[in-house]
This record gives C-alpha cells, structure tokens and sequence, in this order.
C-alpha cells in the first residue's frame, strides 16, 4: 500500500480481487451485510365462511361460479385475461372432468402472492376441493377491500383509478439491495 504523503490527504486501499464464486454466501470485509427480510403475512380481511358479509355474491357463486371465477381471474391476472375466458375454462372444466378446484386453487396462490396474504385454514388446492364456494367468495371478498369493483373489470377499475398501469402490490422490502 501507498503510504500518504500528506496527512490532509487520503488515498483508498486499492481494490481486492474478488473471491472465487461458489455458491456459499459469505461476507467480504467492508462490504454491508445484505439481510433478506422475510416477507410479512397477513391476514384474510373476512374469514373463510363470511358469506353473511356479500349475501348476493354468495348466492351467485353458489349457482354458477364460473362468473365469480372469471371476475377473480381477470382482477388476479391483471386483464392479460378476460373474465369471460376464464370463466368459461373454469365452466369447461367442471363440466368435462369435475376438477375445476385444481384451476380455481392456482389463482388462489398467486392471488395469496400477489397481496402477502396467509394460506389459512389450509393449504390452497385442500381449500378449494373442500370448499370450493366458499373459497371463491372468500378471494372476491379480498379483491373487493382491496378496492376493485368486481363487476367492472380489469381495465375499469384502472381507468376509474385514473392510471394506466397495474396495481402492485404492497412494497414489502426483502431481496436484494442495493
């Protein structure tokens, strides 16, 4: 290392060769430890059988859920598809193989992704099979206190939001960082 010349003057030590990268994490001197935060979650804003709270909703999903489906997959996939679409998959599937409850409990996840929200009582997929109605109401339920006007769509809600661009979720600070 250089020594300084004069005291006023400082003169960083030069830079060190990186470590070989193995996989292992390790913390190299003056650099700040990077903490991954872990994700907080949260609870469902209704529980599970809160179908007291939307009596029409719950009376909708009971005779054809294919609607509450469509409404809940277009709100969960950001418009890329229709309510129209997804509701008539989730129809199709019901109708051919009776296993609408796989295809319903993969929006629930990604919904649960989406807004931090806890997989309570049960895991997704055992929700949905058990409870399929109950589940659907439940996620239309979530969307709508998260301020979604389920029955106008993807692109309404935005344009009444006065923006262009999707909603994101909450910022949850955790991975990397600068």
């Amino acid at each position: 290392m250089y020594e300084p010349k004069d005291n006023n003057i400082y003169y960083p030590p030069l830079p060190q060769e990186p470590p070989v990268t193995t996989g292992i994490p390790i913390q190299m001197a003056g650099m700040p430890s990077l903490q991954v935060q872990s994700q907080q979650k949260v609870s469902w804003s209704t529980g599970l059988c809160g179908c007291c709270d939307d009596v029409g909703n719950c009376c909708i999903t009971c005779w054809c859920p294919c609607i509450t489906f469509g409404q809940i997959a277009e709100i969960v996939d950001r418009g890329s598809t229709s309510c129209g679409v997804s509701g008539a998959i989730y129809l199709l599937l019901m109708l051919t193989i009776g296993c609408n409850c796989v295809y319903s409990c993969f929006y629930r996840k990604k919904m649960r992704s989406q807004y931090s929200l806890s997989s309570s009582p049960c895991n997704d997929c055992l929700v949905h099979c058990c409870c399929e109605s109950c589940a659907l109401c439940q996620e239309y339920r979530e969307l709508k206190q998260h301020g979604f006007d389920m029955n106008i769509g993807w692109q309404a809600n935005m344009e009444n939001r006065g923006q262009g661009q999707a909603v994101l979720p909450p910022n949850v600070q955790g991975g990397m960082i600068r």
